[in-house]
């Protein structure tokens, strides 16, 4: 929805804190809270643009991100970014930050028409909203590389398909609450000093739902959901990192009763791998090679995300030198680029030796080429004479 800096439109610095911003989003909240701007275009729009941006700054993970890579990291299709706000409901935003809407916030329901939104956030006939689940999927670099789509085998509360979810037998064994009559809510005024207060709860007898049910469906109990499988595909775009997540909205557990279904919070871990080290986006390898293979020069294959591909070392190669291979590394989150694999070359010394291979060393110790001291001396003298021409 915003492309404006989250930290603008709330009106806080980088390093704000979770208290003050909070009290920033609140402040805003107040101001443009569609109750008290009724038919204001504008002010629905700051009201969203305001939530968008606390929906992200409030979640370390994607505040970090956010800071990282600004409005791009926040795309990917729910990779734990900013919702489209745009698109929501007001519902949808007060059930998400209940712990800024809820309670006596806005004057105990009464200040912005009479409880209206509450009633709002749990529609007449509608049961208890279904708990949100996480589920942690193991990748390999070569599925994080290119991205990958995952089957999830998940268990979970599913909609009743003997009542479709309503927890009666038939629609006609529901009957209006006569403890709520009806609306859901029970309300208990009191008077101090100070003025009236009205105290809104959900009905103790129906559960906030303004209805009761007189013959419950025999296949859930009039839970109207029950205890199943289902396989849940979620695509997982390239470049995660361990420790990231994936929102699949409503694929969690179902509501009582027609609520709303939950979240499924899909974890990524990263496995370890056989051959390479990552660092962001580029991955290294340990390549061992022979002493004479440094000395001369060789051509060996390394393993790649890809498969296997050919290097040449050049001659004279010394241990510790890293060769790249560009583009070889993983594509990166939202596409940032592609990082490279890097070869770190070690040489392999033997421990055991044969008596002529024992012979063939000890001729070769006493050449000058092999000689620490003297190749310093000869690197001196190159860079003197290099110096002499150019001063």
């Amino acid at each position: 929805m915003s492309k404006r800096d989250y930290y603008e439109i709330l009106g806080v610095e980088k390093g704000v804190g979770e208290a003050d911003l909070k009290k920033a989003y609140r402040k805003l909240a107040m101001k443009y809270h569609p109750d008290r701007n009724k038919g204001d275009d504008e002010a629905e729009r700051k009201f969203k643009e305001a939530s968008e941006a606390y929906e992200v700054l409030r979640d370390p993970q994607k505040r970090q991100r956010y800071d990282q890579f600004g409005h791009a990291g926040m795309n990917g299709g729910g990779f734990g970014g900013a919702s489209d706000f745009g698109n929501a409901d007001f519902e949808d935003i007060f059930s998400r930050f209940s712990d800024i809407f809820g309670g006596d916030i806005f004057g105990g329901g009464e200040a912005f028409g009479g409880g209206g939104r509450r009633q709002s956030r749990r529609r007449r006939g509608t049961g208890r909203p279904g708990s949100d689940m996480k589920l942690r999927v193991d990748l390999t670099l070569e599925e994080i590389a290119e991205g990958v789509e995952k089957t999830l085998k998940v268990k979970k509360q599913v909609k009743c398909d003997s009542c479709k979810g309503t927890g009666a037998e038939t629609e006609s064994d529901f009957e209006t609450c006569g403890t709520c009559n009806g609306t859901g809510e029970v309300r208990q005024v009191s008077r101090t000093m100070f003025g009236q207060f009205v105290n809104v709860q959900p009905c103790p007898a129906c559960s906030g739902e303004g209805r009761i049910i007189k013959n419950k469906c025999s296949s859930c109990g009039g839970e109207g959901r029950k205890r199943s499988e289902e396989n849940i595909k979620v695509n997982i775009p390239s470049g995660v990192s361990n420790g990231n997540y994936i929102t699949l909205r409503r694929q969690g557990n179902a509501g009582v009763r027609g609520g709303e279904p939950g979240d499924l919070i899909v974890l990524i871990e990263e496995k370890e791998h056989e051959h390479f080290e990552r660092d962001r986006n580029d991955i290294y390898y340990d390549l061992h090679i022979s002493i004479p293979d440094a000395i001369l020069g060789t051509e060996v294959q390394v393993p790649t995300l890809k498969g296997k591909a050919k290097v040449k070392v050049e001659a004279g190669t010394q241990p510790g030198k890293l060769l790249r291979m560009r583009g070889r590394g993983i594509n990166g989150l939202n596409n940032s680029g592609t990082g490279d694999q890097f070869i770190k070359v070690n040489m392999y010394v033997p421990k055991d030796l044969t008596p002529e291979e024992r012979k063939h060393v000890e001729a070769l110790r006493g050449e000058k080429h092999f000689d620490p001291a003297d190749a310093e001396e000869r690197e001196k003298g190159f860079f003197s004479k290099i110096k002499d021409v150019f001063s």
